[in-house]
């Protein structure tokens, strides 16, 4: 009982970091949640004939035959499968090698590789720390317990059973049944050890959000299995799918902020909705679903198309949920607005924009690996598929093909005839997305992404990052510059602090303060709102991009400082240039830090004169004034999946004393301007 009390008196300090109207909507959801402590789990007294009608359907066998025959907006059937196996013989190859991997107990998720599927698996464990959750009544446990080395998103992300995909995928090529007894053992499993409302996996409605959807897929391509005709197992199958619905129903994470839950709750709506033919409390389901989303793509969403999360990979997370519920809706015959429609494509755009040559996104704010339904095999940071997909789904050329590696991702949502073609050699452009901050500099093999944004989550913080005016640079087809990612949430707040903090990132940082002050104790998603950007100046040319930015983190210093950067790509050399200029006045103590991305070899070759050798190619490094900034190699941290993280180069340019500019260039071995130096004098005075 102790404990309780102080979960629930840790949860009223929370409260007092939130707005009034978000604490009364958490007061009325534990309302609703209250009496799920004692009544029974839904449809649990209902025998099969009464809970195949409450669907219209006369008993338990004729209700699953009348869902397996309707429609999914992916790839379900084996003659589609077979399609893809003929056609695709490499993606046969990576199926057959993953799915051989997991029937042996051999799963990848979040940033754990090839980690062991405990036998039986415990669903409420973090098997890496060795702690599990009590089977308690889901309001009752901590799920953030930052005195304890766990974290919450284990379980999750293994009782999402995503991993089981290419299972389903390999019964689709080859029809082997150990693929379905395999996925009905599991499933079975967690059913029977996870009782509705009670544990870990009911923490939050999002978790059952994403089973939900998750779940739906796999029914569509076992349901015919010799494996799955057990009418126990069917029974019990059916009626967590309707406890899952019924959750997210229930507990709507609408609590006023928006965010990607909100989204995902809305999205297993529309899908629980559609699994369930739309009939009985399923259209109830499916328009509340759809009404939710609808409501907050404009609110979520900016008419640039960008996420307001702050985040390479939440904005394509969301996309995603936004675009498969409007696929689902599509498989069901009911429309979509062009207004949604256009929302998406504008997304597409984005995520178009900030993809790299390489297909991979910038880490710019948190990463958690979300992924709706994951087909493909390519790295967690690829994002090129994902305009193909809305383009696919939706008609439009939104000029974007995926990489080798995240073809399956087309294939297996549309078929076989979309997964042909291969990255475009398209001019890429420059673009600014102004409403949102983010501005893209891109040309060939040059890739700039800027950030010039307020925090994430309108202010809130949220997955956004302390990384105002910072920046990562692909240059000549080479990534050399990145920031660092997010590595942990509730695993440990020091990390995470850490990998959200400003000097994690490639931002001009004045007397070790953050731009956005933490809140502190145990909000690890809250920022004060203190950098508001200033964009003071932004032009494309033909030779040359320019982005002249600003924000006031450092007015709340004693003696206030703003920090002014200036970042200019010259197109026609792949040479890049920034300048950090400082208002204010006093003495202070200035430091600017380049992360560099892994694989990157640096080594001085004179003052103020630095090598990168990245492989077979090499570029220059340049800095002044060298009197008044000196420079040191270091390493810091980098995490490109959630859960991992590794050592890579950096370097560190600090200056103590009265305020003084400093300037840096990069550029490729093979167009080093004649006199570095020069250079970088000059295209900062020389108008572009």
């Amino acid at each position: 009982m102790g404990k309780i009390l102080g979960i629930w008196l840790q949860r009223a300090l929370r409260a007092a970091h939130r707005p009034p109207g978000e604490i009364m909507r958490r007061l009325l959801q534990e309302g609703r949640a209250w009496p799920d402590r004692y009544r029974a789990p839904p449809a649990a007294r209902l025998a099969g004939a009464e809970f195949a009608g409450l669907f219209g359907a006369p008993d338990l066998g004729g209700l699953w035959q009348r869902l397996a025959e309707s429609g999914f907006p992916a790839i379900t059937t084996a003659s589609h499968g077979q399609e893809i196996s003929s056609r695709f013989p490499d993606e046969t190859q990576r199926i057959e090698a993953a799915a051989k991997r997991i029937l042996s107990g051999e799963i990848n998720i979040l940033g754990l590789e090839a980690a062991l599927l405990p036998s039986p698996p415990n669903w409420s464990a973090d098997f890496t720390a060795g702690h599990s959750w009590p089977e308690s009544y889901f309001r009752d446990l901590d799920l953030n317990d930052l005195d304890r080395a766990s974290d919450v998103k284990v379980p999750w992300e293994l009782s999402r059973l995503q991993w089981l995909i290419p299972v389903g995928q390999q019964y689709l090529i080859s029809g082997e049944n150990e693929c379905a007894e395999f996925a009905r053992l599991i499933l079975a499993d967690w059913i029977d050890r996870n009782a509705y409302g009670r544990g870990v996996n009911w923490g939050v409605a999002m978790e059952a959000a994403m089973r939900l959807i998750t779940w739906s897929w796999l029914f569509h391509v076992f349901a015919e299995a010799d494996a799955w005709k057990d009418e126990g197992f069917r029974k019990r199958f059916l009626k967590s799918m309707y406890q899952h619905a019924v959750f997210c129903d229930r507990y709507l994470e609408d609590y006023g902020a928006g965010g990607n839950h909100l989204i995902a709750d809305a999205a297993a709506l529309v899908f629980a909705g559609s699994f369930f033919a739309n009939k009985g409390p399923a259209a109830i389901w499916a328009e509340r679903g759809w009404r939710v989303l609808g409501d907050e793509f404009p609110r979520q969403v900016g008419e640039d198309g960008v996420d307001f999360e702050g985040s390479s990979a939440y904005h394509r997370f969301v996309a995603e949920l936004f675009l498969w519920a409007a696929r689902c809706r599509l498989a069901d015959g009911a429309e979509v607005p062009d207004s949604y429609q256009t929302g998406l494509k504008k997304m597409a755009k984005f995520t178009a924009a900030y993809t790299r040559p390489d297909g991979r996104a910038p880490l710019w704010g948190d990463n958690d690996n979300g992924r709706v339904l994951p087909f493909g095999g390519q790295h967690i940071n690829d994002h090129s598929y994902l305009p193909a997909l809305i383009a696919a789904s939706l008609g439009g050329d939104l000029g974007s093909v995926p990489s080798q590696d995240a073809r399956g991702e087309i294939i297996w949502a549309e078929g076989a005839g979309q997964g042909q073609g291969s990255r475009q050699n398209r001019e890429p452009a420059s673009q600014a997305f102004a409403e949102s901050g983010v501005y893209v500099m891109a040309s060939g093999d040059d890739h700039i992404f800027i950030d010039c944004a307020t925090v994430g989550a309108a202010g809130r913080g949220g997955h956004g990052h302390n990384d105002c005016l910072s920046f990562e640079a692909y240059l000549d087809g080479v990534p050399l510059i990145t920031d660092s990612g997010s590595y942990v949430y509730t695993a440990s707040a020091q990390w995470r602090d850490r990998f959200r903090a400003s000097a994690a990132h490639n931002a001009p940082l004045v007397d070790g303060r953050e731009a956005n002050r933490f809140v502190g104790g145990r909000e690890l998603f809250l920022l004060h709102d203190d950098a508001v950007p200033d964009m003071r100046d932004w032009s494309i040319a033909p030779g040359f991009d320019r982005l002249r930015g600003a924000h006031s983190g450092y007015q709340r210093l004693a003696r206030p400082v703003t920090p002014v950067r200036t970042i200019v790509l010259d197109k026609s050399a792949h040479r890049l240039a920034v300048r950090d200029q400082f208002e204010g006045g006093g003495e202070h103590d200035l430091s600017v830090t380049l992360h560099f991305a892994p694989g990157i070899e640096l080594s001085e070759t004179g003052r103020g004169q630095w090598k990168l050798t990245a492989g077979s190619k090499q570029f220059g490094l340049i800095f002044a004034p060298k009197s008044d900034w000196t420079a040191a190699a270091d390493r810091s941290w980098i995490s490109e999946s959630y859960g991992a993280k590794e050592e890579r180069a950096c370097l560190s340019f600090q200056r103590r004393g009265e305020l003084a500019p400093l300037k840096f260039g990069i550029y490729p071995a093979a167009s080093a301007p004649a006199a570095a130096i020069d250079w970088l004098d000059r295209i900062f005075r020389e108008p572009l």
